[in-house]
């Protein structure tokens, strides 16, 4: 596959005239699904006065903003879909919610395998799932779409996971850094430095847990939340480059480096630096067990930082939460700026369309896909744009917090994407299982990542014979 793009996000999003203004891309509604439905035009007035029937259809939708935590995402699909509707006669959507992990893993491939996906699709980047259903042949080719809306130089560099043979087969929408989150007032309290320097952050888990509280809140029922940690783990100590080298052999789970990011790991849940019982907790009780005060740290995805509005769940600690990239390691490799940078979430769209749903797909293109959409998604969601923003729109990113976030991306020498946008499917959930066992104490470091190194050759010999 492609070498997934490494995100130079720390010069295109900052805060600087070098950001060039995005618009909706400034097309005739006629050429993206305003005024034509495909059925015969209505009557001029200075006719009969009769018009013909507008043609009803409808076009399935599948999401994967369901719950509190995306509640601010699924506010802006739906204001895309209600003005998509408006647009094109006749259009009806028919959503569908699913929780992530069911439908990138269980329910799109049995789709996909079927032939009948859904008409637009909440759609990964990556080996595993753009890129192999494009050459499958399930998804639409946006080439043309783009360059007809006028949005081909609006992305950022981010568009390599959804693209095979230079050809764009889904959109990000949005990306994330991952880093820590930590409560000012708890740091305060016990006299301690923000956790940017690794003694720094080592003396605050130790200085927590001695005065019983949680270093690190996590809940890792599902495996993708200590997941985020291992792979930023793994870009520190085996180097940013290790991440893309999965697929191509050039780098191996099981090589030191990377068994090293597994180690310490166990050592930091045999310290005692995370929640006690961490498995059998939830993604949410996590955050409730930040904002409680139980815990002092959080790792997470910047689109975290909308959990701390003063009308959000974590409105308690509004005001008292500050965002830091993970400190350096001793016996790092590579950049120890380096940041995990993802964008590997967006948007997808069926092969299989009648001209009524490929004009909705590009009225449904041109309104999430705008300057608008991509500032609300910064400032209500804390999502960090895989567009250009506009002057005018920079300009309105007043809220601290995000400003951290991209203040960390504008420090970063290096930036490296979350594996699971880049390895196979069947790889990223033997790093999930693999990762529990190890928490549970049912594998050692070199154990769990052999299995996963055993997944990834026949994942890749796969690949290799196609």
């Amino acid at each position: 596959m492609k070498k997934t793009c490494t995100f130079v996000l720390a010069a295109t999003l900052a805060l600087s005239a070098l950001l060039a203004g995005c618009g909706g891309g400034g097309s005739d509604p006629a050429s993206t699904g305003g005024t034509d439905t495909g059925s015969s035009p209505p009557a001029s007035s200075g006719e009969s006065g009769s018009t013909d029937k507008v043609e009803k259809f409808t076009m399935s939708l599948r999401h994967i903003q369901i719950g509190e935590p995306q509640k601010f995402r699924k506010a802006i699909l739906d204001d895309v879909v209600k003005k998509t509707e408006e647009e094109v006669p006749g259009l009806k959507f028919e959503l569908d919610g699913l929780e992530d992990s069911v439908n990138r893993f269980t329910k799109l491939p049995a789709e996909m395998a079927a032939g009948n996906p859904p008409k637009i699709m909440s759609l990964f980047g990556g080996a595993g799932d753009a890129q192999k259903y494009a050459k499958a042949g399930r998804l639409l080719d946006l080439t043309p779409i783009l360059e007809e809306l006028g949005l081909k130089d609006k992305f950022l560099n981010v568009l390599d996971p959804f693209s095979v043979d230079g050809k764009v087969y889904g959109l990000p929408i949005g990306g994330n850094a991952e880093g820590i989150f930590y409560n000012t007032d708890i740091f305060q309290q016990y006299g301690l430095n923000p956790p940017t320097t690794w003694d720094d952050l080592i003396k605050a888990a130790d200085t927590l847990k001695e005065n019983g509280i949680t270093p690190f809140a996590v809940g890792s029922k599902g495996a993708w939340v200590p997941n985020m940690t291992i792979n930023t783990f793994i870009g520190r100590l085996a180097g940013p480059e290790t991440i893309t080298g999965f697929t191509t052999g050039a780098a191996k789970w099981n090589s030191p480096d990377v068994v090293a990011a597994y180690t310490l790991y166990k050592e930091w849940v045999d310290k005692g630096y995370f929640t006690k019982g961490e498995l059998g907790k939830e993604y949410g009780d996590m955050l409730n067990d930040f904002v409680a005060g139980k815990a002092g740290m959080m790792f997470d995805g910047s689109w975290r930082s909308s959990a701390f509005k003063n009308d959000a769940v974590g409105a308690a600690v509004a005001g008292k939460v500050a965002f830091v990239s993970l400190p350096p390691l001793p016996n790092g490799k590579g950049d120890q700026t380096s940041v995990n940078a993802n964008y590997g979430e967006g948007y997808g769209f069926s092969a299989d369309l009648n001209d009524n749903e490929l004009k909705a797909v590009k009225a449904f293109i041109k309104n999430m896909y705008s300057d608008e959409m991509q500032l609300r998604g910064l400032l209500e969601d804390g999502v960090l744009p895989s567009m250009k923003l506009s002057e005018t729109s920079v300009a309105q990113v007043s809220d601290p917090l995000v400003k951290q976030v991209l203040d960390v991306l504008n420090g970063a020498g290096a930036t490296f994407p979350h594996f699971d946008s880049v390895v196979q499917s069947k790889v990223y959930t033997e790093t999930e299982t693999q990762l529990q066992k190890l928490i549970a104490g049912n594998v050692t470091p070199q154990e769990a990542a052999d299995a996963i190194q055993k997944v990834q050759d026949a994942e890749n010999a796969a690949a290799a014979a196609e």
